[in-house]
């Protein structure tokens, strides 16, 4: 599953396999049966809800994080029927601090569209899971390829890592996918039966040994194999650059909804905007105050309050009435 998943490659026919790719597929199948991590998304008893709710939580968020959260969520609803009975507000609240949370907004549509579409079971071809709403081409590929053998061309960042390095000799991929990379990534699929263990077998070694800064090329099964290795180990072409955290709007807004998902009433704009004292705020559930502190503490100025508030509103993180800010109802 991936660690960060571009949602952007257009869908396009598989190719025939590159010359050698059968060398590639028999081994990485066999290190994937040995090594892969026992996530539950990957149990036979799983069902496609739990790997569509694993390819919406892990784009963009390590699998440590999403584990718990994963677990929880999928006890709570079991079905895409159970997510869609509940406010989407309620979905808002569970995705915790998994980050980006309009990805809990839109599984919850695409939880009502399959419930209203596709009598509440996940729909299992691409061109299906493509018009649910949240669902890019990636995670249509995804969810098709791992939760219902289709052999379609799954490529993520760990998968475009590897490609470019065993295939292309290069240290990293392009900072963005190419028409290229999605030519060698269909050129390399193999045959309908074994699609799905490349796509994961695949993935699996870029998280756990191809990966991005400290490579363990002793530990990889297709090292005699690497362009990149065979190179000499160039350096990339560029240096990626890091996303900030501290200070950014994402920080704030995020803390915000921390604070509405404790909150059991809505809240004051005021305690949200920093314009009112803590001192006067109800305690309106387990945790609230604290993360009101939290907030507080980020000492962000007043215009950035405000647009990281309005930025909730416009988005359906948040709804405003007069009693105050809430989660979606």
């Amino acid at each position: 599953m991936p660690i960060s998943a571009p949602d952007t490659a257009a869908r396009v026919p598989a190719s025939p396999a590159a010359p050698g790719a059968g060398l590639l597929h028999g081994r990485i199948a066999r290190w994937f049966e040995a090594n892969a991590r026992p996530l539950p998304w990957r149990e036979p008893d799983c069902g496609p809800w739990g790997i569509m709710v694993s390819e919406f939580m892990l784009q963009q968020t390590p699998v440590a994080r999403v584990l718990p959260v994963w677990e929880q969520w999928l006890r709570r609803w079991p079905a895409p029927a159970a997510l869609a009975a509940e406010p989407s507000g309620e979905a808002v609240r569970a995705w915790g601090r998994l980050g980006y949370p309009r990805r809990a907004l839109r599984l919850h549509a695409a939880a009502v569209a399959i419930v209203e579409k596709h009598g509440g079971a996940v729909p299992g071809t691409y061109a299906d899971l493509l018009e649910l709403p949240g669902v890019g081409t990636y995670t249509a590929a995804a969810i098709a390829s791992f939760a219902f053998d289709a052999p379609e061309t799954v490529v993520d960042t760990n998968i475009r890592r590897v490609h470019a390095r065993l295939v292309s000799g290069e240290a990293l991929p392009a900072p963005s996918l190419t028409a290229g990379e999605m030519k060698l990534a269909r050129a390399l699929m193999p045959g309908r039966t074994a699609a799905r263990a490349w796509n994961a077998g695949v993935m699996e070694l870029g998280a756990l040994v191809c990966t991005a800064r400290t490579p363990r090329c002793d530990q990889c099964p297709v090292l005699d194999q690497c362009a990149w290795v065979a190179a000499g180990r160039p350096e990339p072409r560029y240096v990626p650059k890091g996303q900030a955290w501290a200070g950014t709007d994402r920080q704030v807004r995020g803390a915000m909804l921390a604070v509405l998902r404790k909150a059991t009433a809505p809240v004051l704009p005021g305690l949200l905007l920093g314009s009112v004292d803590l001192a006067v705020a109800a305690d309106s559930g387990d945790g609230f105050q604290a993360e009101l502190r939290r907030l507080h503490g980020l000492n962000a100025g007043d215009e950035q309050l405000a647009r990281c508030l309005d930025g909730l509103l416009e988005d359906g993180l948040a709804q405003a009435s007069a009693a105050g800010v809430a989660l979606p109802a």
